[in-house]
């Protein structure tokens, strides 16, 4: 897959909806009805984070839910890669970019939103030839204003910012022109989680679908 397939690729999915759930989930037995209480409520594409043990089958759970789009975030290694894509991730999303990395994602064709937080990091993807990209920790980076400040000169590339994203702040990023969406984990809080009140995440799903951008 070249970097130019696989942005195409990460911008479809980041055109699904305004918010992708970023998900840490550390019961198996969660998966499914996680993800349908997430799709149901119009979230279609999920990142469920490798940083639990039972992370990938969560992902072979999830990919097997009608209507789902799953990838596997916190990708470190070209072994995670693989193991993704084996469970059945459709996307990956690393907290930065290695050469390393970008190689095996290419070579596995997994589209890989690869994490940024510098002009440089911008750069280097561009020269690689992706135009899709994860802005990365966003709140602690600087926030929107720091994305908006990063798009005047380097209005080419496009972002999913995470990291420090809530229902009260997401507007403030979905409303620039180079964020596609974002991604939070507000959807899909732990409390909620561990009850099983999907109806609750349904609705919390909902009301992120709604947010205009």
């Amino acid at each position: 897959m070249t970097p130019q397939e696989a942005s195409q690729k990460t911008a479809d999915v980041c055109a699904l909806a305004p918010v992708v759930p970023v998900l840490v989930v550390n019961d198996v037995a969660h998966a499914r009805p996680l993800a349908e209480a997430l799709i149901a409520g119009g979230l279609p594409a999920l990142e469920v984070t490798l940083r639990t043990p039972c992370a990938l089958d969560v992902i072979r759970e999830m990919a097997k839910v009608e209507g789902g789009v799953v990838g596997a975030g916190t990708l470190l290694t070209p072994a995670d890669v693989k193991a993704a894509v084996a469970a059945g991730a459709t996307f990956g999303v690393s907290p930065g970019a290695t050469d390393t990395l970008l190689d095996a994602c290419e070579a596995e064709g997994l589209p890989l939103l690869a994490g940024t937080s510098t002009a440089s990091d911008v750069m280097r993807l561009l020269e690689r030839g992706y135009t899709v990209a994860k802005f990365f920790p966003a709140e602690a980076n600087g926030g929107a204003p720091a994305l908006k400040g990063i798009g005047g000169p380097l209005p080419q590339m496009k972002f999913c910012p995470t990291g420090g994203i809530s229902l009260k702040n997401a507007n403030d990023y979905l409303s620039l022109s180079n964020t596609l969406c974002v991604g939070g984990s507000w959807v899909a809080p732990n409390d909620l989680v561990a009850k099983g009140d999907w109806k609750a995440i349904e609705e919390l799903a909902r009301e992120a679908a709604s947010l205009s951008r």
